[in-house]
């Protein structure tokens, strides 16, 4: 009868239930791989970035490919009122010394996963260094294999009902050049790929 296991007290249980939640992330399946290459078409902003800051602090390399194509909830207007709202803020004295606005959705979307990182410390400094965000498919990525992240896409998280955006339609309208060149050299691949 001394030989019986102790009971478990009730608050270890419930510290060992978060723990077994909290490691199973979205990721969680994944192996961890040298580099993963994931293609944003239908996925949701904000859902793409947390999981994302999350891995790039893990350690993963990440390459993020058709930022062009994110999806962000709401509609174009409302983005539009957000971004006017954001490229308004700026340095009193000296408007270069920023806060910078960028146009390209690459460059939003990895200022997106920014925010989401302490990027001021060393640590977060070496996870954004982790990362490389692309318009499009460019070439050593083209032959590569993509991936998706379930937990993100806009299919699976978004009501149908639900109005949404892409960011390449808001970027064209802040200045974003190159949305028809991107156009021009996807159709481009996916003949090549045929």
């Amino acid at each position: 009868s001394r030989l019986q296991a102790a009971p478990v007290p009730p608050s270890r249980e419930r510290d060992s239930a978060k723990l077994s939640i909290r490691s199973r992330g979205p990721l969680a399946a994944m192996s961890f791989a040298k580099q993963l290459v994931v293609d944003c078409r239908g996925h949701l902003l904000g859902r793409l970035s947390s999981i994302i800051a999350k891995e790039l602090l893990n350690g993963q390399q990440m390459v993020l490919l058709r930022a062009e194509d994110v999806n962000m909830s709401g509609s174009l207007y409302r983005a539009k009122l957000k971004y006017a709202n954001f490229k308004r803020k700026k340095t009193n004295s000296n408007p270069r010394h920023g806060p910078f606005h960028q146009r390209a959705p690459s460059k939003i979307l990895w200022r997106t996963i920014r925010g989401m990182v302490p990027h001021k410390t060393a640590r977060g400094a070496a996870a954004l260094d982790r990362l490389k965000c692309f318009e499009g498919i460019p070439h050593p990525f083209d032959r590569k294999k993509r991936m998706v992240i379930p937990a993100a896409l806009k299919v699976l998280r978004l009501k149908p009902e639900r109005r949404f955006c892409r960011l390449g339609d808001l970027s064209s309208l802040f200045g974003w050049k190159h949305q028809e060149l991107i156009g021009r050299l996807e159709a481009q691949r996916k003949v090549k790929s045929e």
